[in-house]
């Protein structure tokens, strides 16, 4: 698994902990040619709802930009969509929907 945490890049391999502080700007991907796991852990609960919510709006693709900027506010989030291409291009991966 790679990750970008603030400024810092981190690779981690099977076994591996890779902690991010609350509130940091973060993003992560698989790192390898290989299918790649992770458990998340996310303290306090209730978070995991951002994703129960936002697994229906991303079915068919890119989720509606002000549908997405409502549920990212909901749960107090600063997604940032337009960093991704520039994030596939500097550690060369790629994401559905994404040239």
């Amino acid at each position: 698994m790679g990750a970008l945490l603030g400024d810092d890049v981190v690779e981690a391999g099977p076994g591996d902990l890779v902690y991010k502080p609350r509130g940091q700007w973060h993003t992560f991907w698989n790192a390898g040619d290989e299918p790649a796991r992770i458990l998340e852990i996310i303290s306090p609960a209730g978070f995991e709802q951002f994703f129960a919510e936002l697994a229906p709006l991303a079915a068919g693709g890119a989720p509606d930009p002000v549908v997405f900027g409502e549920l990212c506010a909901r749960y107090a989030l600063d997604m940032q969509p337009e960093t991704v291409p520039d994030l596939c291009t500097r550690f060369g991966v790629w994401f559905p929907g994404v040239e």
